[in-house]
């Protein structure tokens, strides 16, 4: 039994966190959420996440879900993952060589089962879905619709880059699905992280959407949390939405990484 690996699922039907701010650790990695302002017209959160992390085999897998209409969409996701649940983690088991080539195809596999489709259709709304993977000195993601992921590191920063994947918001998994279409529409792909702290960070869309603009931008985010601890960044971050009177809910998983091994840079650098 490996007493290693630490696993949290959550869906905002749960408990929604209108009008509070919860920040728990899973393993090294922060969970943190806002349900938004009920003064703002909040009353529900239709969000969701699983987090699972590894340290023994040194490796983190979370799924972030922004649902709309229900929380059913992200439920019916979790349930499905759970479903796959041996697989996936037989796949982040091996070595980074042959786990990360596999994953997609799995994920793939999972989400255009014939079931998981038929069941799909049933549920009230859609939700978009996020997925990543940390295994050695590589991230993986896998996005369907317009939750956000960050990779922040000064070297990064130096250069103007911080996000991950690019927001698309007319794709979803649910009542309109887009793994029911002939031709699944996502994206995905694989980036090496940098020598040194590595933040990884994925959000809901609460966070840059907020009134007043505090986070339109991902340099403002970096500049809020990279001299701060992991739990008070998310903090501020949350505090600042709040005060900011944010109607939407916000999930926020972020957690940092050393790389030691050496990456890739310019040859003539």
């Amino acid at each position: 039994m490996n007493n290693k690996l630490k696993e949290y699922n959550w869906i905002g039907s749960q408990s929604d966190f209108v009008d509070t701010i919860s920040i728990v650790p899973v393993n090294h990695i922060s969970l943190g959420r806002f349900g938004g302002n009920s003064l703002a017209g909040q009353y529900k959160n239709e969000d969701g996440c699983i987090i699972w992390a590894d340290e023994q085999q040194d490796w983190e897998f979370a799924v972030l879900m922004d649902a709309h209409q229900s929380a059913d969409s992200a439920e019916l996701v979790v349930h499905q993952i759970y479903k796959y649940k041996r697989d996936i983690q037989e796949i982040l088991s091996l070595s980074f060589e042959r786990s990360l080539p596999k994953i997609e195809g799995e994920i793939l596999t999972i989400f255009q089962e014939k079931e998981f489709l038929s069941s799909c259709r049933k549920v009230n709304g859609e939700t978009a879905c996020l997925l990543v993977l940390r295994k050695d000195k590589y991230l993986w993601w896998f996005s369907i619709g317009d939750c956000i992921a960050y990779l922040f590191h000064p070297e990064l920063a130096g250069l103007g880059q911080y996000q991950v994947n690019q927001r698309h918001f007319f794709e979803w998994i649910g009542r309109v699905n887009t793994f029911d279409q002939a031709v699944p529409c996502f994206s995905s792909g694989m980036r090496e992280l940098r020598k040194g702290m590595n933040r990884i960070m994925l959000t809901t869309d609460g966070l840059v959407e907020c009134p007043n603009d505090p986070f339109s931008s991902a340099e403002k985010i970096y500049e809020a949390i990279k001299n701060q601890p992991l739990n008070k960044g998310i903090k501020v971050l949350l505090e600042v939405i709040k005060e900011n009177h944010v109607r939407d809910s916000t999930t926020i998983i972020a957690w940092d990484v050393n790389i030691v091994e050496e990456v890739s840079i310019p040859s003539d650098a």
